[in-house]
């Protein structure tokens, strides 16, 4: 990294890769106390073309990629703005733009940016399949910027009006320009690889957004003005170690472009589609950025060179989408008794049959017969196949001192490890069982991996004469001390944890559980919930709003936020036969429910006077209420 004329910063790369950290110290070392000058500048005229206007997959994409939107979510924004008229139809898979639409584009463009920003263009779609029945996603007006409504409909409405009048606009020149920089009394060059634009264009309106997360864009480093012979300032020279990754997962609008690249799908089931799988739980959405792997980064600046150990992130910090162990023993199954339908081609093919009857060049009765057929039968065979058949189990080896097998199943809670099988321990004794880890899967889990999981709940120590345990629980790894349980910290392994950071988990849960005053003679707590920060107090939990300093609060304020809350609690009954445990409540919106041992069990109509309720009446709607109990089928006869 360089400065230009102490203040524009220029970066620069080598190009060129070291086979060992002794010759990236020798390339560093040589590089100390240089002078470092522009030699060489090549200049290369470029443009940049407009993408083509939404369609329902591009749409998703973009606003996944900008704002972070499930597919479902774009959708259901979309369908509100369509609703109310703010833009043309969202499920549709067309990048044609009506003449009316274009005209009103470019007016638009011209009376905005000026005439020498119009460009007219007319789109098609590259897809044989695509079925285009609508226009493209556009404004049903382009002069109107903005709408109204919430932030997420204003922000999507804005991206499709940006996308739009883009497409319409004239392209943005560039000029591509690579520096070359020599470095005094050392014959290895580096070069800077960057673009001036000349004429913006569209990027006045809109850049288009990509998914690939490490491709090196040129276009995203901008180079100051810069000139042979120009002199620059060092400010530092970075070697770093590097690893191969693994391809990242799918986020949802990387999937969603998968899905059509491969012709599965239409722009209506692509939503749909991604959110059933996640619905099931086939398919977790999570940010799971590994961090496994430890590397080397070599840092010369002022004439010295410092050494750091750094740890690789193995993934992108966004939410990916990964399968579960229910989901690969699910697609085994399919694959092995349906191995037609479960194709990747089969959905492309159906789609390309489905069209062909369209344009009458196919029958359908035919069609259909010729697929039923076969697939009826396979339905037939499956269907008589016993669940408990089924093995979900997969063998990792023999543990190593009692020689017994250790395997990985799906069980009633979950996947799971197991220590020995039915056969090898007889029916005295059971076999042991530990939960798999969360971001652990019975695909890839190693047999070391699955020994580790039976050290725990392990004793790690005493604190205080008493044991401290670490051990995996339904949400995660914990650490248990007398009555307390704390969890880690996210991504924190359990076998990472001794006695010591143990100890600073307790002291941390102490002080943030510590009471922060007294009132009546009890407790005073607080902490931060999902509904945002709170006190405790005598069972109770009580929001703290905006107008209190929640990191100062005062005895004044605990005591009005008390009184408050137990005002509040009186308030809300209209009737309370406590010695009954029923009770009349206000509810939300000015109605009114009826509560029996702290459960509703009846909400009442807005429009009821409950006032004049005596404890018969609402015991006789409580008995009305109640569902009638069902009678026991009998129970079917074994097949022979």
């Amino acid at each position: 990294e360089f400065f230009v004329e102490g203040k524009k910063v220029l970066k620069a790369e080598l190009g060129k890769k070291f086979n060992t950290e002794e010759e990236a110290q020798n390339f560093l070392q040589s590089c100390v106390a240089q002078t470092y000058s522009i030699t060489d500048l090549q200049k290369k005229p470029d443009q940049k073309k407009p993408a083509a206007p939404f369609t329902t997959s591009t749409l998703q994409q973009d606003a996944g990629r900008k704002f972070g939107f499930s597919v479902s979510q774009t959708m259901t924004i979309a369908q509100r703005l369509y609703e109310s008229g703010k833009i043309t139809y969202m499920r549709t898979d067309s990048v044609n733009l009506s003449e009316d639409a274009i005209k009103a584009a470019t007016s638009e463009i011209a009376s905005q940016y000026g005439k020498d920003y119009v460009e007219q263009r007319r789109y098609k779609t590259k897809s044989s399949q695509a079925q285009e029945a609508h226009e493209a996603i556009r404004p049903t007006s382009f002069a109107a910027h903005q709408v109204d409504g919430d932030r997420n409909e204003q922000r999507l409405y804005e991206l499709i009006w940006k996308r739009a009048i883009a497409s319409q606009m004239a392209n943005a020149q560039t000029e591509k320009t690579t520096a070359t920089i020599g470095i005094s009394n050392v014959a290895e060059e580096m070069r800077a690889t960057g673009e001036v634009i000349t004429f913006d264009g569209f990027l006045k309106v809109y850049l288009e957004s990509s998914d690939d997360e490490d491709a090196d864009d040129e276009s995203k480093e901008m180079l100051p003005p810069l000139s042979v012979g120009q002199e620059l300032e060092l400010n530092f020279i970075q070697a770093r170690e590097r690893f191969t990754r693994p391809p990242a997962r799918y986020s949802e609008a990387a999937l969603v472009k998968k899905l059509e690249e491969m012709g599965i799908g239409r722009p209506s089931t692509y939503a749909p589609t991604i959110s059933t799988v996640q619905k099931r739980g086939y398919v977790v959405k999570e940010n799971r950025d590994g961090k496994d792997r430890n590397y080397k980064e070599l840092t010369l600046k002022n004439d010295s060179i410092d050494t750091k150990t750094l740890t690789e992130i193995t993934g992108a910090e966004k939410m990916k989408l990964f399968p579960t162990d229910i989901a690969m023993i699910v697609n085994d199954f399919l694959v092995q008794h349906f191995p037609k339908v479960t194709d990747f081609s089969f959905t492309a093919n159906i789609e390309e049959e489905f069209d062909a009857i369209a344009h009458g060049k196919t029958k359908w009765d035919l069609m259909i017969d010729d697929f039923y057929k076969s697939f009826h039968t396979r339905v037939e065979t499956t269907e008589n196949i016993d669940r408990a058949d089924i093995d979900t189990s997969k063998t990792l080896g023999k543990h190593p001192e009692s020689g017994l097998t250790v395997l990985v199943r799906l069980g009633k809670f979950g996947p799971m490890a197991q220590i020995g099988t039915t056969e090898e321990l007889g029916e005295d004794e059971k076999p042991k069982y530990a939960s798999l880890l969360k971001g652990q899967l019975m695909e890839t889990i190693t047999l070391e991996e699955a020994l580790k999981l039976f050290e725990f709940p392990k004793v790690i120590g005493q604190y205080e004469d008493k044991d401290v345990v670490v051990a995996q629980g339904r949400f995660g790894p914990y650490v248990k001390f007398d009555d307390m349980y704390v969890s880690l910290a996210r991504n924190e392994a359990m076998e990472s944890v001794d006695l010591s950071r143990a100890i600073e988990l307790i002291e941390e849960k102490r002080k943030a559980d510590a009471p922060i005053d007294e009132y009546e003679g009890m407790p005073v707590q607080k902490g931060v919930g999902r509904f945002g920060p709170f006190i405790k107090w005598n069972g109770m939990f009580i929001n703290v709003n905006k107008k209190y300093d929640f990191d100062n609060l005062s005895h004044a304020d605990i005591e009005e936020l008390i009184e408050g809350k137990k005002r509040k609690e009186i308030e809300k009954f209209v009737h309370n036969w406590e010695d009954k445990g029923i009770s009349v409540q206000k509810a939300r919106w000015g109605r009114h429910v009826i509560v029996k041992n702290n459960k509703k069990i009846i909400e009442l109509p807005k429009n009821i006077d409950v006032k004049d309720f005596t404890l018969e009446q609402v015991e006789q709607m409580i008995e009305e209420q109640a569902p009638a109990k069902k009678k026991k089928a009998p129970k079917k006869k074994a097949k022979k």
